[in-house]
Protein backbone atom coordinates (compact mmCIF):
# COMPACT_ATOMS: atom_id res chain seq x y z
CA UNK A 1 0.00 0.00 0.00
CA UNK A 2 1.39 3.38 -0.95
CA UNK A 3 1.95 5.99 1.75
CA UNK A 4 -0.54 8.34 0.09
CA UNK A 5 -3.26 5.68 0.01
CA UNK A 6 -2.59 4.83 3.66
CA UNK A 7 -2.95 8.46 4.69
CA UNK A 8 -6.19 8.81 2.74
CA UNK A 9 -7.66 5.71 4.37
CA UNK A 10 -6.54 6.90 7.82
CA UNK A 11 -8.23 10.24 7.21
CA UNK A 12 -11.49 8.43 6.46
CA UNK A 13 -11.25 6.47 9.72
CA UNK A 14 -10.72 9.57 11.87
CA UNK A 15 -13.74 11.63 12.91
CA UNK A 16 -14.23 14.79 10.87
CA UNK A 17 -13.05 17.06 13.70
CA UNK A 18 -10.32 14.82 15.13
CA UNK A 19 -7.36 16.49 16.80
CA UNK A 20 -3.92 14.95 16.87
CA UNK A 21 -1.29 16.30 19.25
CA UNK A 22 2.20 14.93 19.91
CA UNK A 23 3.19 15.10 23.56
CA UNK A 24 6.63 15.18 25.21
CA UNK A 25 6.88 11.39 25.07
CA UNK A 26 6.62 11.56 21.30
CA UNK A 27 3.19 9.90 21.57
CA UNK A 28 0.43 11.08 19.24
CA UNK A 29 -2.75 11.68 21.21
CA UNK A 30 -5.92 11.62 19.10
CA UNK A 31 -9.10 13.32 20.27
CA UNK A 32 -12.40 13.05 18.43
CA UNK A 33 -13.21 16.64 19.37
CA UNK A 34 -11.83 19.44 21.58
CA UNK A 35 -12.02 18.26 25.21
CA UNK A 36 -14.79 19.69 27.37
CA UNK A 37 -13.70 18.03 30.61
CA UNK A 38 -9.99 18.36 31.47
CA UNK A 39 -8.04 17.15 34.49
CA UNK A 40 -4.67 18.86 35.05
CA UNK A 41 -2.11 17.26 37.35
CA UNK A 42 0.67 19.84 37.06
CA UNK A 43 0.30 23.46 38.27
CA UNK A 44 2.12 24.98 35.31
CA UNK A 45 -0.19 23.14 32.92
CA UNK A 46 -3.23 24.27 34.91
CA UNK A 47 -2.07 27.88 34.53
CA UNK A 48 -1.46 27.33 30.83
CA UNK A 49 -4.97 25.96 30.26
CA UNK A 50 -6.45 29.01 31.98
CA UNK A 51 -4.19 31.45 30.13
CA UNK A 52 -5.48 29.92 26.89
CA UNK A 53 -9.09 30.47 27.90
CA UNK A 54 -9.86 26.92 29.01
CA UNK A 55 -10.34 27.36 32.76
CA UNK A 56 -14.04 26.53 32.54
CA UNK A 57 -13.16 23.14 31.04
CA UNK A 58 -11.15 22.05 34.08
CA UNK A 59 -13.02 19.55 36.27
CA UNK A 60 -10.16 18.59 38.60
CA UNK A 61 -6.57 19.52 39.45
CA UNK A 62 -3.62 18.34 41.52
CA UNK A 63 -3.21 19.48 45.12
CA UNK A 64 -0.65 22.16 44.20
CA UNK A 65 -2.65 23.96 41.49
CA UNK A 66 -3.76 27.23 43.08
CA UNK A 67 -3.69 29.82 40.30
CA UNK A 68 -5.83 31.42 39.09
CA UNK A 69 -7.99 31.54 42.22
CA UNK A 70 -10.94 29.88 40.46
CA UNK A 71 -9.16 26.51 40.32
CA UNK A 72 -8.97 26.30 44.12
CA UNK A 73 -12.62 25.26 44.26
CA UNK A 74 -12.09 22.28 41.94
CA UNK A 75 -11.70 18.71 43.22
CA UNK A 76 -8.09 18.03 44.23
CA UNK A 77 -6.83 14.72 42.89
CA UNK A 78 -3.54 14.17 44.69
CA UNK A 79 -0.16 15.09 43.30
CA UNK A 80 1.46 14.48 39.96
CA UNK A 81 3.43 11.55 41.38
CA UNK A 82 0.59 10.14 43.51
CA UNK A 83 -2.68 10.99 41.75
CA UNK A 84 -5.97 9.55 42.95
CA UNK A 85 -6.71 7.29 39.98
CA UNK A 86 -10.19 6.35 41.13
CA UNK A 87 -11.22 9.97 41.63
CA UNK A 88 -9.84 10.97 38.23
CA UNK A 89 -11.76 8.22 36.44
CA UNK A 90 -14.94 9.16 38.32
CA UNK A 91 -14.75 12.68 36.83
CA UNK A 92 -14.99 11.24 33.29
CA UNK A 93 -12.41 13.60 31.77
CA UNK A 94 -11.98 13.86 28.02
CA UNK A 95 -8.29 14.58 28.60
CA UNK A 96 -5.78 14.32 31.43
CA UNK A 97 -2.76 16.64 31.41
CA UNK A 98 0.24 15.47 33.43
CA UNK A 99 4.02 15.46 33.65
CA UNK A 100 6.11 12.95 31.73
CA UNK A 101 7.84 12.06 35.01
CA UNK A 102 4.60 10.69 36.44
CA UNK A 103 4.24 6.90 36.40
CA UNK A 104 0.46 7.11 36.42
CA UNK A 105 0.05 7.94 32.75
CA UNK A 106 0.12 4.34 31.55
CA UNK A 107 -2.38 3.33 34.24
CA UNK A 108 -4.83 6.05 33.22
CA UNK A 109 -4.46 5.12 29.55
CA UNK A 110 -5.13 1.47 30.37
CA UNK A 111 -8.43 2.60 31.88
CA UNK A 112 -9.40 4.24 28.61
CA UNK A 113 -8.51 7.87 29.35
CA UNK A 114 -6.74 10.18 26.94
CA UNK A 115 -3.48 11.41 28.48
CA UNK A 116 -1.30 14.25 27.20
CA UNK A 117 2.05 14.31 28.99
CA UNK A 118 3.99 17.58 29.00
CA UNK A 119 6.71 18.71 31.38
CA UNK A 120 8.08 22.20 30.89
CA UNK A 121 11.59 22.59 32.33
CA UNK A 122 13.01 25.19 29.95
CA UNK A 123 11.67 28.20 28.10
CA UNK A 124 11.46 26.11 24.92
CA UNK A 125 9.38 23.55 26.82
CA UNK A 126 7.00 26.28 28.01
CA UNK A 127 6.61 27.52 24.47
CA UNK A 128 5.90 23.99 23.23
CA UNK A 129 3.37 23.34 26.01
CA UNK A 130 1.51 26.52 25.05
CA UNK A 131 1.43 25.33 21.46
CA UNK A 132 0.24 21.80 22.29
CA UNK A 133 -2.46 22.86 24.74
CA UNK A 134 -3.46 25.64 22.35
CA UNK A 135 -3.99 23.00 19.66
CA UNK A 136 -6.15 20.95 22.00
CA UNK A 137 -8.26 23.97 22.99
CA UNK A 138 -8.30 25.31 19.42
CA UNK A 139 -6.95 28.60 20.72
CA UNK A 140 -6.05 30.94 17.86
CA UNK A 141 -2.33 31.69 17.75
CA UNK A 142 -1.15 30.34 21.13
CA UNK A 143 2.29 31.71 20.34
CA UNK A 144 0.82 35.17 20.89
CA UNK A 145 0.89 34.31 24.59
CA UNK A 146 4.53 33.30 24.31
CA UNK A 147 5.44 36.51 22.53
CA UNK A 148 3.92 38.42 25.45
CA UNK A 149 5.97 36.39 27.94
CA UNK A 150 9.14 36.89 25.92
CA UNK A 151 8.54 40.62 25.64
CA UNK A 152 7.99 40.83 29.40
CA UNK A 153 11.28 39.10 30.15
CA UNK A 154 13.09 41.41 27.73
CA UNK A 155 11.52 44.45 29.40
CA UNK A 156 12.67 43.20 32.81
CA UNK A 157 16.21 42.90 31.45
CA UNK A 158 16.13 46.43 30.05
CA UNK A 159 15.04 47.78 33.43
CA UNK A 160 18.37 46.87 35.02
CA UNK A 161 21.24 49.36 35.20
CA UNK A 162 24.51 48.53 33.49
CA UNK A 163 26.15 48.20 36.91
CA UNK A 164 24.08 45.09 37.60
CA UNK A 165 25.53 43.23 34.63
CA UNK A 166 27.61 40.15 35.43
CA UNK A 167 26.51 40.05 39.06
CA UNK A 168 27.34 36.54 40.28
CA UNK A 169 24.13 34.95 41.57
CA UNK A 170 23.20 31.87 43.57
CA UNK A 171 19.52 30.91 43.24
CA UNK A 172 18.42 28.31 45.80
CA UNK A 173 15.35 26.31 44.86
CA UNK A 174 14.98 24.66 48.26
CA UNK A 175 17.01 23.79 51.33
CA UNK A 176 18.36 20.47 50.02
CA UNK A 177 20.14 22.56 49.01
CA UNK A 178 18.99 22.37 45.41
CA UNK A 179 20.03 25.15 43.08
CA UNK A 180 18.81 26.47 39.75
CA UNK A 181 21.42 25.66 37.11
CA UNK A 182 21.91 27.49 33.80
CA UNK A 183 19.93 24.82 31.92
CA UNK A 184 16.75 25.38 33.92
CA UNK A 185 14.06 27.89 33.02
CA UNK A 186 15.15 29.91 36.07
CA UNK A 187 18.78 29.84 34.94
CA UNK A 188 17.75 30.86 31.43
CA UNK A 189 15.89 33.87 32.83
CA UNK A 190 18.90 34.88 34.94
CA UNK A 191 21.06 34.74 31.81
CA UNK A 192 18.63 36.97 29.93
CA UNK A 193 18.80 39.44 32.81
CA UNK A 194 22.53 39.66 32.23
CA UNK A 195 23.78 38.08 35.46
CA UNK A 196 26.11 35.11 35.97
CA UNK A 197 25.01 31.88 37.59
CA UNK A 198 27.61 30.40 39.98
CA UNK A 199 26.27 26.91 39.20
CA UNK A 200 28.12 25.29 36.32
CA UNK A 201 26.12 23.83 33.40
CA UNK A 202 27.64 20.38 33.91
CA UNK A 203 25.77 20.02 37.21
CA UNK A 204 22.40 19.91 35.48
CA UNK A 205 19.26 22.07 35.61
CA UNK A 206 18.40 21.62 39.31
CA UNK A 207 21.40 20.00 41.05
CA UNK A 208 21.67 19.13 44.70
CA UNK A 209 24.91 20.76 45.72
CA UNK A 210 27.41 20.67 48.55
CA UNK A 211 27.01 23.88 50.59
CA UNK A 212 30.81 24.27 50.43
CA UNK A 213 30.43 24.78 46.68
CA UNK A 214 28.54 28.02 47.36
CA UNK A 215 31.09 29.13 49.97
CA UNK A 216 33.95 28.65 47.50
CA UNK A 217 32.04 30.45 44.73
CA UNK A 218 31.27 33.38 47.10
CA UNK A 219 28.38 34.86 45.06
CA UNK A 220 27.61 38.59 44.96
CA UNK A 221 23.90 37.94 45.45
CA UNK A 222 21.77 35.14 46.88
CA UNK A 223 18.13 34.49 45.94
CA UNK A 224 16.25 32.20 48.31
CA UNK A 225 12.83 31.67 49.85
CA UNK A 226 11.92 33.69 52.92
CA UNK A 227 11.52 30.49 54.92
CA UNK A 228 14.99 29.14 54.11
CA UNK A 229 16.73 32.50 54.03
CA UNK A 230 16.41 33.09 57.76
CA UNK A 231 19.05 30.47 58.55
CA UNK A 232 21.62 31.16 55.83
CA UNK A 233 24.06 32.73 58.28
CA UNK A 234 23.93 29.63 60.50
CA UNK A 235 25.17 27.33 57.75
CA UNK A 236 28.84 26.36 58.24
CA UNK A 237 31.14 29.09 56.85
CA UNK A 238 28.30 30.91 55.11
CA UNK A 239 28.43 33.92 57.44
CA UNK A 240 31.76 34.88 55.88
CA UNK A 241 30.41 35.08 52.34
CA UNK A 242 30.18 38.52 50.79
CA UNK A 243 26.44 38.26 50.07
CA UNK A 244 25.68 37.42 53.71
CA UNK A 245 28.06 40.02 55.19
CA UNK A 246 26.71 42.81 53.00
CA UNK A 247 23.08 41.65 53.21
CA UNK A 248 22.86 41.07 49.50
CA UNK A 249 20.18 38.42 49.80
CA UNK A 250 16.66 38.47 48.40
CA UNK A 251 14.13 36.57 50.49
CA UNK A 252 11.09 35.74 48.40
CA UNK A 253 7.71 35.23 50.01
CA UNK A 254 5.86 31.94 49.56
CA UNK A 255 3.59 33.56 46.98
CA UNK A 256 6.56 35.00 45.06
CA UNK A 257 8.26 31.61 45.25
CA UNK A 258 5.32 29.98 43.50
CA UNK A 259 5.62 32.48 40.63
CA UNK A 260 9.38 31.94 40.37
CA UNK A 261 9.22 28.14 40.44
CA UNK A 262 6.53 27.57 37.81
CA UNK A 263 7.58 27.38 34.16
CA UNK A 264 4.43 28.77 32.60
CA UNK A 265 2.50 31.90 31.67
CA UNK A 266 3.82 33.93 34.63
CA UNK A 267 7.47 33.72 33.62
CA UNK A 268 7.55 37.44 32.78
CA UNK A 269 6.32 38.20 36.29
CA UNK A 270 9.09 35.96 37.64
CA UNK A 271 11.64 37.89 35.58
CA UNK A 272 10.37 41.15 37.08
CA UNK A 273 10.77 39.74 40.60
CA UNK A 274 14.35 38.70 39.83
CA UNK A 275 15.13 42.04 38.18
CA UNK A 276 13.79 43.94 41.19
CA UNK A 277 16.01 41.86 43.46
CA UNK A 278 19.09 42.40 41.30
CA UNK A 279 18.47 46.12 40.94
CA UNK A 280 17.94 46.61 44.68
CA UNK A 281 20.77 44.45 46.00
CA UNK A 282 23.50 44.16 43.38
CA UNK A 283 24.90 47.65 43.70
Amino acid sequence: MSRLLFLLLWALVLPAHALQVVDDRGVTVTLSQPPRRIVSLLPSLTETVCELGGCQRLVGVDRYSDYPASVRSLPQLGGGLDPNIEAIVALRPDLVLMATSSRAGARLESLGLKVLMLEPKTAADVRRALDRIGQVLEFPDPQRIWRGIDAGVSAAARSLPASARNTRVYFEVNSGPYAAGPGSFIGETLARLGVRNIIGPALGPFPRINPEYVVRADPDLIMVSERNGQELGQRPAWAGMRAIREQRTCLFTAQEGVVLMRPGPRMAEAARLMARCIGDKAR
